[in-house]
């Protein structure tokens, strides 16, 4: 199972990192990662495999928020297949 994982917000050290570490902590494996710097603005989107993961979706959706709302970014976390229903017009 594949999760996309979207990080919006002003640019300050050590997202990519607490990012990382979440899912690192939680068997999450990193498929693909891409991330940019616009201005003040980073903006980053990985595609992971969350089907070794240690908890359940939900809650990892939920840490992913707190991490977000302690950092000052958006975080976005949904599965793959959605995503990509939604992109399918």
């Amino acid at each position: 199972m594949k999760a996309v994982i979207s990080v919006i917000g002003n640019d300050a050290r050590g997202i990519i990192y607490r990012v990382s570490k979440i899912l690192y902590e939680h068997d999450v494996n990193i498929l693909d990662i891409s991330q940019t710097i616009m201005q003040e603005l980073f903006t980053m989107v990985m595609v992971v495999d969350i089907s070794s993961a240690k908890v359940d979706f939900i809650k990892l959706v939920e840490e992913l928020d707190a991490l977000g709302r302690e950092i000052g970014v958006e975080i976005h976390t949904q599965h793959a297949d959605i995503f990509k229903s939604m992109h399918r017009i």
